[in-house]
């Protein structure tokens, strides 16, 4: 199913809402009727999961390494990195009304993504590289 155009609409659909539930949340939650509120950080979150996604398809889609498919590592860095870097960019930038021990757990797990993505894809760029 490499080629399946199936799989490229697929990731398609999830980078254009990913992109809708990153960058135009407040127009989107308020168009749909739902309750506007100040911060948009759980939609932000699905919208990078839902991006990172997208990448994992398109990586599966256009892969030509057997190794680093779409749908494992290679889906796994895109998805944690996405997520990751959202997440710290609401850490950073996001005004969370969190107590001192939730900020701690979710730069932790902002941390733990990213340097999880970045180990996966050194071990992968490592192992992946042909003796001559």
């Amino acid at each position: 199913m490499k080629h399946s155009p199936i799989l490229l609409l697929d990731a398609f659909i999830n980078i254009i809402l990913g992109i809708i539930l990153l960058v135009l949340s407040p127009s989107l939650i308020g168009s749909l009727g739902h309750p506007v509120t100040e911060q948009y950080f759980y939609p932000n979150i699905l919208g990078a999961v839902l991006f990172g996604i997208g990448i994992a398809l398109i990586i599966e889609f256009y892969r030509r390494d057997p190794s680093f498919t779409g749908l494992g590592p290679g889906g796994a860095i895109a998805i944690n990195m996405c997520g990751g870097i959202v997440l710290t960019v609401w850490l950073i930038r996001g005004h969370l009304s969190l107590p001192v021990t939730g900020k701690i757990i979710l730069w932790i797990l902002a941390v733990l993504l990213v340097g999880l993505s970045a180990v996966e894809y050194a071990i992968y760029r490592h192992t992946s590289k042909k003796p001559q």
